[in-house]
């Protein structure tokens, strides 16, 4: 028996509601995974995070081998009692940030610089399930080997390949019966890459299957046929994972294409820079016409930010950057994210799923 599994309840077109159920709690789908690096959602604490609807939480494997080291969670009993979060957690392999760090790539694994004190990292597949096993999350993921886009199709052809011979190097190496391994779908924009990647992926298998190597500066048309070619090979009965995607149109586009879940610091770094999220329509706060202002961010917000404080008052923490200021721009852009979500869900639950895309879109216009 699969520790995690997904059950679709209803469809509009390609796009579908689930629930994903693992061994800390059902996720209502499609959902929106808020991103916890370092084992912390930046500025806010797991009671925010329950107060905006977060269902499930990713935090990082090379940045919590590093620091504090996987002995230090394990001793926690894992990241939930290191976090004290008793939600599903997803952990990612760590492969995007083996990317970006300039590594040396050889079959083996990875061999890189440590960004905290630059020395020698190695990292294979069996290593990154060694470290994601300690960690102890309900979804862990495959090594993956992704290249940056746009790229020429031997370089995006070589990683895909390399990544199909990881994800059977990881499922052998994945041993712990509590948590789920998901495989990871590489391709670059090429539509046949994406299909064999996907075909091939799933005959490995794996209980959920992540679309990676996306939301990396590509057009948008190019990353729908990627996600298209994908999605066509995917089965029905698994949950379908975008990595680093996090945008109103672009999740709500890959809603659209069958996809259920995605991952994204867009809502957490933005609000650290003064950007709000808004129903109608994204703005910095600080900009000087909020100065006086004693509306809050978003009349149609039920957050506790916009419930609670006038553009003015976060303005100026903001300016002055008080750290009560990241704390409740990025509970309000959370809350957003999340909501948007729900919403989508009851879109597709109501049959009215491309209506509410249009309807958001307009707004935001």
């Amino acid at each position: 028996m699969n520790p995690v599994t997904f059950t679709s309840l209803a469809t509009d077109g390609k796009a579908r509601t689930g629930m994903l159920f693992t061994p800390h709690g059902a996720v209502a789908t499609p959902a929106f995974i808020p991103v916890g690096t370092r084992a912390t959602v930046r500025a806010v604490d797991v009671r925010d995070l329950e107060a905006v609807g977060a269902g499930i939480v990713l935090a990082n494997t090379y940045h919590l081998m590093l620091r504090p080291g996987t002995e230090v969670v394990a001793a926690h009993g894992g990241l939930h009692g290191f976090m004290a979060w008793d939600g599903p957690i997803l952990t990612d392999s760590g492969g995007y940030q083996v990317f970006s760090l300039d590594p040396v790539i050889d079959e083996q694994g990875a061999t890189f610089r440590s960004t905290y004190d630059g020395s020698e990292v190695r990292m294979t597949p069996e290593g990154s399930m060694r470290v994601q096993q300690e960690l102890g999350a309900d979804i862990v993921m495959a090594f993956d080997e992704l290249v940056g886009l746009p790229a020429a199709r031997p370089a995006v052809e070589t990683a895909m390949e390399r990544t199909l011979r990881w994800a059977e190097r990881s499922r052998a190496a994945h041993t712990r019966e509590d948590q789920a391994l998901f495989g990871i779908v590489q391709g670059g924009t090429e539509a046949d890459l994406r299909g064999h990647s996907a075909r091939r992926t799933v005959e490995i298998g794996f209980p959920g299957y992540a679309i990676g190597g996306l939301a990396m500066g590509e057009a948008e048309a190019d990353r729908g046929t990627a996600i298209d070619a994908s999605v066509a090979e995917l089965p029905d009965d698994a949950p379908r994972y975008v990595m680093g995607l996090g945008d109103t149109e672009g999740v709500l586009d890959a809603v659209a294409r069958g996809c259920d879940m995605f991952d994204c610091v867009w809502p957490t770094r933005l609000a650290r820079h003064g950007k709000v999220l808004a129903v109608g329509g994204d703005f910095s706060i600080r900009r000087s016409e909020h100065a006086g202002d004693t509306g809050p961010l978003d009349p149609d917000c039920g957050c506790f930010t916009c419930a609670t404080h006038s553009r003015a008052y976060l303005r100026h923490l903001t300016m002055t950057r008080e750290l009560l200021g990241f704390r409740l721009l990025t509970i309000h852009n959370l809350h957003y994210t999340l909501e948007l979500m729900a919403r989508a869900r009851r879109a597709i639950g109501e049959q009215r799923f491309e209506e509410f895309r249009r309807e958001v879109a307009d707004r935001r216009a």
